[in-house]
Formats: C-alpha cells, sequence, structure tokens
C-alpha cells in the first residue's frame, strides 16, 4: 500500500474495488468505492455476479503518494434492513457528521437507500436501522449546496429496478418505455435537514437535447443508465451518467439542481469490462474523474479497480473527452 499512484491505473491493487465517489474531506482526498468480491454465482442483466457485502474507505494525501485503505467501514451484517448487495455508495458532510448513502436490496429482495453515519471520514459508520422511507433503487449520489440544502440523486434500470417503479409503487413485472418514447431519467430528493430522510417527494430528472427535445430511451448513446453524480462549476450543475449499453460516461448541465439538464457531450469512453461507474471531485486546484475497470482483473468474475484521471473543462464549461487508454 506505499506505492505512488498514477493516473489511468489501478489505485490499489490488494483489493478490487469499483464505483468510486470520491469527496474532500479534512484536507485528503477520500474514496468510497464498492468492494468487488469472488462469486459462484450467475453473471446476468439482473447484475447477480455482484454481490458486495462491505464497504472499505480509501484516501489520499496527494495523487501522487500511496493510497491507504482504512479498513472495513461498514458490513451488511451490522445493517438490520438489507439481505444483500452493497453496491456503489456516496458520502458527505454536513452537522459535523459524516454520511454514508448506500443502496441494498432489502429482505423482500427489492432495492432501497440506506444512511449511516461517522465522526470521521473513514468510518466506521453505523446504520440506521431501516432504509429512507420511500427510498427505491440504486446508485446514491449526495450535493450538498453552497446554501446548506442536500440533494439525494439515484436510481439505474435493469439490475437497478428503476423501472419497476414508474408509478413509485413497485410492479415486479413493469418494463421500461418504448425506443420512441422518452428515457427514464434518474430521480432527485431533497434530503431533511438531519440527512436521514426525504424532504420532498423524489422526482424524475428531465434531460434534453439543445432544442429542449427529451432524449429517447432509444437512443443508447445518451440516455440514462446508471450511476448519477452531480457536481459544480462555475455556478452550473453537471449532471454525469452512464449510458449502461454503450459503455460512456457523459453529461449534461443546468441552472437548477433538479434540472432540466440539458445534454453536453462525452466525459468518458468505454472501459475494459461491462460496467462504467464514476465521481468528479476538484483536489488542490484541479479537476479530476474516478472511475473503474476490468484491467487488473482481466475480467473474470468482473472484477473491477478503481483508477483517476484528470479532468479538463474548455473555456465554455464544456469537458474534454477523456480516453482512458490514451489511444487517438
Amino acid at each position: 500500500m506505499g506505492k505512488e499512484t498514477k493516473p489511468n491505473e489501478p489505485i490499489v491493487t490488494h483489493i478490487f474495488t469499483a464505483d468510486p465517489s470520491a469527496h474532500v474531506f479534512e484536507g485528503k482526498l477520500y474514496i468510497y468505492p464498492s468492494h468487488d468480491l469472488d462469486h459462484d454465482g450467475p453473471s446476468n442483466d439482473n447484475g447477480d455476479q455482484y454481490k458486495m457485502e462491505d464497504y472499505h474507505v480509501l484516501s489520499l494525501e496527494d495523487l501522487n503518494g500511496p493510497c491507504v485503505d482504512h479498513g472495513e467501514a461498514l458490513h451488511l451484517k451490522d445493517i438490520p434492513w438489507a439481505s444483500k448487495q452493497l453496491w456503489a455508495p456516496d458520502a458527505a458532510f454536513k452537522n459535523n457528521t459524516y454520511y454514508l448513502f448506500f443502496p441494498a436490496r432489502d429482505k423482500d429482495g427489492i432495492f432501497r437507500i440506506g444512511v449511516a453515519s461517522s465522526s470521521h471520514p473513514a468510518g466506521p459508520f453505523t446504520a440506521e436501522k431501516d432504509y429512507i422511507p420511500g427510498s427505491f433503487s440504486i446508485d446514491p449520489a449526495v450535493l450538498v449546496d453552497v446554501d446548506s440544502k442536500s440533494y439525494i440523486y439515484f436510481g439505474g434500470l435493469w439490475g437497478g429496478q428503476l423501472e419497476k417503479w414508474q408509478t413509485r409503487i413497485f410492479l415486479s413485472d413493469a418494463e421500461g418505455p418504448k425506443p420512441s418514447e422518452p428515457a427514464l431519467g434518474p430521480i432527485v430528493a431533497e434530503l431533511s435537514d438531519d440527512m436521514l430522510t426525504f424532504k420532498s417527494e423524489p422526482q424524475e430528472i428531465s434531460i434534453i437535447d439543445e432544442l429542449g427535445n427529451p432524449i429517447l430511451a432509444g437512443d443508447e448513446d445518451r440516455r440514462f443508465f446508471e450511476g448519477p453524480w452531480v457536481h459544480k462549476y462555475n455556478g452550473l450543475y453537471y449532471l454525469s451518467y452512464s449510458t449502461g449499453t454503450t459503455h460512456k460516461i457523459v453529461y449534461a448541465v443546468s441552472e437548477n439542481p433538479q434540472g432540466p439538464f440539458v445534454f453536453k457531450g462525452t466525459i468518458l469512453t468505454p472501459v475494459s469490462g461491462w460496467t462504467t461507474h464514476h465521481s468528479i471531485v476538484e483536489f488542490n486546484n484541479k479537476w479530476y474523474l474516478f472511475y473503474h475497470d476490468c484491467s487488473l482483473s482481466g475480467g473474470v468474475d468482473h472484477k473491477r479497480s478503481v483508477k483517476f484521471s484528470e479532468l479538463t473543462y474548455n473555456e465554455d464549461g464544456t469537458i474534454q473527452t477523456i480516453n482512458p487508454y490514451g489511444e487517438k
């Protein structure tokens, strides 16, 4: 764990990590990934190959130094309501407390979003006894805005069950929209001041093109699939997300944290492995993209490793596309 970290290389190699949420806390860069484990189950569109059951928190004092694994911060057995699959988490700081937001299947096999808290950014975290009331699907990401309002973004198709929640009641046989219909967007809700419940009803985010037309479900190069992330740059809100089947990270921009968001372009071209999941953070006056790929495992059991790359904005606020393998 004493090795130097380098762009576009795994930041740790002793465990497999994925879905990195990066934040600057107490002057350090903390990364909250999921933890890929060996599995003997099927690999399918339901995500049964991702059997993660705990979280480790990683940190860097600078991006040239070693990455520290702070050990297990939360385990499935310590979450009363959850049955399996601790997928992509996020963290936030408010009320002099660090909060860890995470998805897991409840006892009925339905994905919900839970929250745990700690006095230290690396944990250990103590989970609330139940999931956030009214929560559903996967991939929570939290923005604590400059006005102290906090927003949680979440949602994922297929194994993430977002299609099943179009009526806000779980319908196990529900399907997504037809290709010619507007795509399902991620979900946003304002969080209560204590960060433990929704202050407002979850609502779908609209993603539109430059002419104001909704992105369609059949537009797999641009439509939302999973992994929403929102950050601010020059007063604007940037929503970035995975397109799923076309394996890109793309982004859209808004003046409002709840949208609508206007589609702008691609941040990251496809990586090795099926999933792509990311975060964007400013650290020491530079911007960085954290992501994962399967290069270290060779794709065995779909095990992934967290990497990072510097992110560059153009003068007009658009983001330069990153090819993680350096090809032109």
